[in-house]
This record gives C-alpha cells, structure tokens and sequence, in this order.
C-alpha cells in the first residue's frame, strides 16, 4: 500500500513575526514503504484471504495512528453509524413505552417527553447521511472530501436541541396558565425513569464514541440525548408534585428543567462552532510540535495548522532543514516529519510538509518576490 507525501509551500508569520509568504510547487511523490503495525504486508495467504486483503485495504485506507491500528474514513464512519443504530433502537423502545404511558394517563408532560425523546431518536437520520457522504472519496470539487458533512449535521442538531428546550418551555408555561389532573401517576413516574434511563445510556455511549472517532456531531447528538433525559426527570418530579396535590410542581420543574436544558444547548453549540472554525485543541499542536522536533534533519518548526474534515484531522506545516542539503536530502526529512505526524496525532490521515533551507548570512530571502502577494494584516 503506497502513501502519498506531497510538499507545498506554505508560510505565515512565525512567532516572531516574519512576512507570510505562500507558494507552491506543486510536486508530489509515491513511494511504498512498511511500517510494521503488527503484522506484515507479505505474509503468505490463501488466493481468498489475498483477496479479501486487498479489498479490505481498497475500502479502509492505511492509517498511523498512535494505536497503530486501521482507522480511517470507513472504520470510524462504520463506529458512528453503528452508534446511531443503537441509540435510534433504545430511544425509539423507549419512546413506544412512554406513548403507551401517555394514551393511558392522559399526562401532557410525559407526552412532551416522548416527542423529545422521539426528536432525539430522529437526529440520527441527518447524522447518519453525514456519515455515508463522508464516505465518499475527494474529488477536482470537493478536493478535501466530503468530511465537513459532519458539521451540516452538527448544526442541525444544535437547532433541534433549540427546538427541544422551546417546545420544553412552552410546555411548562402552558401547564402554569391551565393546570390539569394527571392520572395513572404510578405508571407516569415509571415511564419517566424508562426515559431518563434510556437517553442517560444513550447519551453516554454517543458522547463517548464521538470523542473516540473525533465526531463533534455525534458528541453534540449525544449532549441531545442527555437534554431529553432531564426533561424525563422533570416528569418525574412533577408526577411525584401532583401525587401530593401539588398540580403546579410539573410546571415549576419543567421551567428549571428548560435552563438546564439552555446550559447543554450551550456546550453543544460551543463544540460545534469550534469545529466549524476549524479550531482543535491547543495539546495537538502542542504534540505535533513536539514530534517535528524530534525529527532527525529537522531544525525548527515554522507555521503549523490542523484542521479537522468531519472525524478526521489534516495539517500543513513548514519544517527548517540544512540548506546546503541536496533535493532527496530535504525530501527525506519531509517525508520523516510527516511520518512523525501520523504517529503523533491521532486521526491526522494526511500532512503537507516544505522544507524550508536554514538561512545563510548575506542570502535575501527566497520568498521576497511573494511579497507584494501578502496582505498587510497577515
């Protein structure tokens, strides 16, 4: 399996605000090489398990992550979806329970919580689509992917999550202005735990595959889940207020209920304008650093950026060589920084990197001809 190293250049200011200069060559090269993650390339096989290899390696690209494990677009796309289909089973079980709650009782807060709940269940539809467009390979448009799918899907759960905590409010005004009797209170207190119980275990499991694969949508559709799961709570109190005579306890806690809802809406929609912005976390570049140093050949370390498409991570950097190395001499150096990277930072599928010549006393500096290129706020 070949990997392709490409080396652009690509310079910004560094931290001591030298010039930004951008330009590229435009040359990229192919070569093949092992990386002993486990096992080898050229152990024997049967003509079958030859060919389910090399399917397998056709559909589930060689990756470098710090696990050494095969774990790129497919592998963390198949984890999500499987997430998805999980949790859209428990919450669409859950849901069924608490409708047949609801024709019973006649409760209208617990009906609100089985159309959350199945609001939730039903955000695994454009986070599953995401997924599957994900999948598909760059092109001369796309020349990226299709990754930022993902953070489509990110924004439209953060809308139905808005959506959740209004219906949420909404609902508890209009139990303030016209309070009603709820029977088969046993059976509602029930149901509301079935809720909590299921979206908690939901929550959980989305939450935790989604910062395992590095998807902020499903982190954020896990962060849904749990807002549904304190709506369940709210009804639960209510119920038990309206035991004791108190009709205006499932209101009052649907109200608090909706703020901490606010609070949730918060933090997801935090982590998914974050990912919009391209931001990731400041330990990244920290560890990619790190490794560039230790690179042998490698100098310093100029302007470094990571980005995230979808799960996945790409980053472009500039490394200081020797500059009276030969071409294959910096190219070697290039293609050791960037193997460093992969290793270094998890889910990072792809690196640019230039290798910049140290510079020499009395030589002008070679990007001075892009300078009139660059924008004075750079």
């Amino acid at each position: 399996m070949s990997d392709r190293h490409r080396h652009e250049h690509a310079h910004t200011p560094d931290r001591h605000g030298e010039p930004a200069h951008a330009h590229g060559h435009g040359h990229g090269h192919e070569h093949g090489h092992e990386h002993g993650h486990g096992q080898s390339h050229s152990e024997s096989r049967s003509p079958a398990a030859g060919l389910r290899h090399r399917l397998a390696h056709l559909l589930t690209p060689h990756s470098h992550e710090t696990a050494d494990k095969l774990d790129p677009a497919l592998e963390s796309s198949a984890r999500g979806m499987r997430a998805l289909w999980v949790s859209l089973a428990v919450l669409g079980a859950t849901a069924f329970v608490q409708a047949v709650v609801v024709v019973l009782s006649g409760s209208v807060a617990l009906l609100g919580d089985t159309v959350h709940n199945a609001a939730d269940a039903l955000t695994a539809v454009p986070l599953g689509i995401a997924f599957v467009i994900g999948r598909r390979a760059a092109n001369r448009r796309f020349t990226y992917g299709y990754g930022r799918a993902e953070d489509l899907a990110g924004i439209a759960i953060v809308l139905t999550i808005t959506a959740s905590a209004l219906f949420a409010a909404w609902t508890a005004v209009e139990r303030l202005l016209d309070p009603r009797p709820v029977t088969h209170l046993a059976a509602v207190a029930v149901a509301a735990l079935v809720g909590f119980a299921g979206n908690e275990w939901v929550a959980r499991y989305r939450i935790r595959v989604g910062r395992e694969i590095g998807s902020a949508a499903l982190v954020a559709d896990g962060l849904h889940a749990r807002t549904d799961g304190f709506t369940s709570l709210a009804v639960l109190l209510g119920a038990g207020g309206a035991a004791l005579g108190w009709q205006l306890a499932d209101p009052l806690v649907g109200l608090a209920i909706t703020a901490a809802i606010a609070l949730v809406l918060r933090d997801a929609a935090r982590e998914v304008f974050r990912r919009v912005m391209d931001a990731v976390d400041p330990e990244l570049t920290d560890r990619a650093e790190r490794a560039l140093r230790e690179v042998p050949g490698v100098r310093a370390v100029g302007e470094l950026r990571l980005r995230w498409i979808g799960h996945r991570l790409r980053a472009e950097v500039a490394v200081v060589v020797d500059g009276e190395a030969t071409v294959r001499q910096a190219h070697a150096v290039a293609v050791a920084a960037e193997h460093a990277l992969l290793h270094a930072v998890p889910r990072l599928t792809a690196a640019l990197v230039h290798a910049d010549p140290a510079p020499a006393p009395g030589q002008a500096d070679p990007h001075l001809a892009l300078a009139h290129h660059v924008h004075a706020d750079s």
